[in-house]
């Protein structure tokens, strides 16, 4: 009589196999949608970097901001799902103007803990610095 099914023996074996996939690939994935969350502070940051461009062509100076909505620069946070506010600073004058924007993770959520910054001036390439996505 030929009997069908699995044994015992080998469904504990799948299971293993299944538990150390989870293993290797739970953090990946949190790493993967940490990093998404960066694109879209990333992506807040490009908008508020073009908007005071055109600020600082118009008025010579850039805009300092604490908001969620900026009506001057017209960038509007409140529909983001992670970083729904900003902060924007600003140094120098002249050709040694510079403006720093960086946006926080919301306290509650899983982009709590990432920041994103961005500094730019009149002259140079802009520079980005993050912390919290690794």
């Amino acid at each position: 009589m030929k009997r069908k099914g699995f044994t015992l023996v080998e469904l504990v074996i799948v299971i293993v196999i299944v538990g150390i996939l989870s293993i290797v690939a739970v953090p990946i994935y949190r790493g993967y949608t940490r990093k998404a969350m960066g694109t879209e502070a990333k992506s807040l940051l490009g908008s508020i970097q073009t908007a005071e461009k055109v600020y600082y062509a118009e008025m010579s100076e850039y805009l300092v901001a604490t908001t969620s909505f900026e009506k001057t620069l017209d960038v509007d946070a409140r529909a983001n799902k992670y970083f729904t506010t900003y902060t924007i600073t600003t140094s120098g004058t002249g050709d040694q103007a510079k403006f720093t924007a960086e946006v926080k993770g919301i306290a509650g959520t899983p982009a709590a803990g990432i920041t994103m910054t961005l500094t730019a001036g009149v002259d140079g390439k802009p520079e980005w610095t993050d912390s919290g996505l690794n």
